[in-house]
């Protein structure tokens, strides 16, 4: 545990015992839209070894878009979705967006793509499952609606300042040098996600203690939120080089404390 291992992730986690991992959260290589050392994953035979490695009621995190080709998107996010629930045994617990604030890719046809997939998978009935809330901007004595099955419009009152309320699926980061927390030497690696999108998952998902997987490490993004609040990690990654990156921006924690502090699960001004 608490190490980044350089190797295929496939024979990597063969060395590992049936349901030893509680989280996994990863973004593979899609599509091919980016060289990655001249290395390309095998998705179906690493999706049957997630579900073997995950404890029951853990939770993986795929995080994934598409290309598009001839005109078409490819579809290979839902594609994979699919494969994890018909084929794995996975549940597709839920579908989330993460829109990307300060990237958008010019096309002379169709709108900006600011936005990727993150398929929340789950390995049975959850057992962590630490939801993220806001504060509520309602209003004093006001009354929001929320629809019900039955058609019906229920009235749900909130006292602005002291109600919270669960976050919606779509979440919102800012990325690029100018807008990124991430260490500047993050960016070395070609494909990175915010750390505050990993660590939101892994608070949502997980709990103290738990072990969390990359087994597509990269720059360690993962591995270091894991690291931050106090579960164990295990990244792998194809590439001594990125292997390196990401253990020297995990040196300064140990498994036994970190320098620091805890972030409270309630954001006053969480996105969405």
């Amino acid at each position: 545990m608490n190490e980044i291992i350089h190797g295929n992730h496939l024979d990597v986690l063969k060395r590992y015992p049936d349901g030893c991992f509680d989280m996994f959260l990863t973004s593979p290589p899609y599509d091919d839209l980016r060289e990655y050392k001249g290395y390309t994953f095998k998705f179906e035979p690493l999706a049957h070894e997630l579900y073997r490695v995950l404890k029951d009621g853990g939770v993986g995190v795929w995080v994934v878009n598409d290309a598009t080709v001839n005109g078409s998107e490819t579809l290979t996010s839902f594609k994979q979705a699919i494969y994890f629930k018909d084929v794995v045994g996975f549940n597709v617990h839920d579908t989330m967006a993460y829109c990307k604030d300060g990237l958008a890719f010019p096309n002379s046809n169709r709108y900006y793509q600011t936005f990727e997939y993150m398929f929340v998978l789950s390995k049975g009935n959850l057992k962590a499952a630490n939801l993220l809330r806001k504060i509520t901007t309602h209003k004093n004595n006001s009354a929001a609606r929320s629809r019900q099955k039955d058609g019906s419009l229920q009235r749900i009152k909130y006292d602005v300042g002291k109600e919270t309320r669960v976050l919606g699926n779509v979440w919102k980061y800012g990325i690029g040098n100018g807008k990124s927390t991430l260490d500047k030497i993050a960016f070395k690696h070609p494909a990175i996600f915010p750390e505050k999108l990993a660590e939101d998952h892994i608070l949502s998902w997980s709990n103290p203690g738990d072990v969390i997987l990359d087994p597509m490490c990269g720059s360690g993004t993962t591995c270091k939120m894991a690291a931050k609040h106090q579960r164990q990690y295990v990244g792998i990654d194809c590439s001594e080089t990125y292997c390196e990156l990401a253990r020297t921006r995990l040196e300064r924690f140990t498994t036994q404390t970190t320098i620091f502090d805890t972030v409270s699960d309630t954001r006053e001004n969480a996105d969405v």
